[in-house]
């Protein structure tokens, strides 16, 4: 999925902050907004690509699309509220 065609409500800049930050910080942002809401999350944790994929599973919110940089130091996670 080309990520230029994903639409987002909500953008949170995870960049730096190490495992559970970037989810807690989904999770806050994602309380926020209301179901069918995209949510858009920048991260630098390589860690976060099993992170989010294990944080959709637990909460029931879906996935969309989750990409990385050429250089693999940005990883970019979209997710759908419930």
């Amino acid at each position: 999925m080309s990520t230029e065609s994903v639409a987002f409500d909500l953008e949170v800049d995870a960049k730096g902050l190490k495992c559970p930050l970037p989810i807690l910080r989904a999770k806050k942002a994602l309380a926020t907004l209301t179901s069918g809401q995209v949510l858009k999350v920048v991260a630098t944790d390589k860690g976060s690509v099993r992170d989010f994929q294990a944080f959709a599973k637990q909460t029931g919110n879906e996935l969309l699309a989750q990409t990385q940089s050429d250089d693999g130091e940005v990883f970019v996670h979209y997710m759908k509220r419930r």
